[in-house]
């Protein structure tokens, strides 16, 4: 990709844009590295529209969607889950390497659409993940991180709002947040509206304004294994009943549901955020996937990799016979990414280009030809223009009593609600 010019209005942008870690990283940086509220709003703006959060699982993917990002001219996100990138990461991208990874290649390549840097997942199951948080979210701001997703989805309803709430103050003003509601696992334990109010007005009861909610509305994360899929309208009713609080939302396991799916969710519902990891991985080494995402299994049940796509036979060879020894199948195969990142980037230059440009190509469509995010960095760059400020200030106003949001409330509030977290499962991105 040529280097881009640069506006006078990017270069504005570029100046008042950045958040404060992003400036102090990388103080000669033409990278326009946003928070989090700006993507958002981007795409609330031109409406009916959504753009992706992309899961960076190794570097390839990074640069192709950003590539993809700049054709289409589309404000974008990558992100890193907390499964993928944190202490006990499967991946080599990570919470505290990932903004220094998108800064680098918005440079090399002259990328000049914002991006945000998206934590997501980051998980709370227990108190021990409260008392972890406390140390480890500041650091996430320190690395780069832009936005965030506080994730105590498996917690009960009472004590996931009393996670976030508890949280909350880790989190810089200006950031981009996002918080969940129904443990993200398929098709049983869907969220419901109350559930989903009981945290959006619980939150707004505390001045607290969420950007996007994360619900459980079909999705299993990973490989679609049925057609149950997404469920819009139930993803319709949810967005309905949040609408006065300005919450939109984040849709999470697109990986195995069709295109035209997606493209009722960005057209029918509030969502302006849609999670891609597994199809992106599976892109960047070669296997075959279908026009949404979903890796095509032989009748043995094996992936099937394409000989002029992605890494190199050989690699993929020993990727196979790695995961065998490991009892590897499926959505197990993400664990390839941290052992094999290195002989990944010992290619040659030609399979590490085709990588890259495998995901461009299906990003580019995805944003252009079913999300409908096209043109929506200018919006982004306007906004910040008119705001003069790297913070757009909150998207909502406080129109719930504290009063009625104490601990004691909120929990005798939850004792009301019927909720189905759903069975057991490893869905964690």
């Amino acid at each position: 990709m040529e280097k881009q010019s640069y506006s006078d209005d990017y270069i504005k942008a570029v100046k008042v844009g950045r958040p404060p870690n992003i400036s102090r990283l990388f103080p000669n940086s033409a990278a326009l590295i946003v928070s989090g509220k700006y993507i958002n709003r981007a795409l609330a703006a031109k409406g009916k529209a959504a753009t992706i959060a992309a899961n960076g699982r190794n570097s390839f993917v990074i640069r192709g969607v950003l590539r993809a990002a700049q054709r289409a001219n589309a404000a974008i996100i990558i992100e890193i889950a907390k499964s993928e990138g944190g202490r006990n990461a499967y991946c080599a991208v990570n919470y505290w390497n990932i903004a220094r990874q998108v800064d680098a290649f918005c440079n090399e390549m002259g990328i000049t659409v914002p991006v945000a840097i998206h934590a997501d997942h980051y998980g709370i199951k227990n108190d021990d993940d409260i008392k972890d948080a406390r140390v480890e979210i500041p650091t996430l701001f320190e690395a780069g991180i832009t936005s965030i997703a506080i994730d105590a989805s498996h917690l009960p309803d009472d004590r996931n709002l009393l996670a976030n709430l508890e949280l909350n103050s880790l989190i810089p003003k200006w950031a981009g947040l996002e918080t969940e509601v129904g443990e993200i696992k398929g098709k049983e334990g869907l969220s419901t509206k109350e559930e989903a109010l009981f945290l959006i007005q619980g939150l707004n009861a505390h001045g607290i304004f969420p950007d996007w909610i994360a619900l459980n509305n079909g999705t299993t994360h990973g490989i679609e294994a049925s057609d149950q899929g997404i469920q819009v309208e139930l993803t319709k009713e949810i967005h309905k009943a949040l609408e006065p609080y300005r919450v939109f939302g984040a849709q999470h396991g697109t990986s195995g549901n069709s295109s035209e799916r997606l493209r009722r969710i960005a057209k029918e519902t509030n969502t302006t955020k849609t999670n891609v990891a597994t199809a992106l991985q599976m892109i960047s080494w070669g296997l075959e996937v279908n026009d949404y995402g979903n890796a095509f299994l032989d009748e043995n049940g094996n992936f099937v990799k394409h000989g002029d796509r992605g890494v190199t036979d050989e690699l993929w060879a020993k990727m196979q016979e790695y995961a065998q020894s490991k009892g590897w199948k499926g959505g197990d195969y993400k664990k390839l990414n941290l052992p094999f990142d290195n002989m990944m980037h010992a290619q040659p230059a030609g399979i590490k280009d085709r990588m890259v440009k495998g995901v461009e190509d299906f990003v580019y469509k995805m944003l252009t030809d079913v999300l409908y995010a096209s043109d929506t960095a200018p919006i982004v760059i306007e906004s910040i223009l008119k705001n003069g400020s790297h913070d757009p200030g909150p998207i909502a106003e406080r129109i719930e009593d504290p009063n009625e949001w104490t601990k004691e409330k909120i929990i005798k509030k939850a004792a009301g609600l019927v909720s189905d977290k759903g069975p057991a499962g490893n869905f964690d991105d």
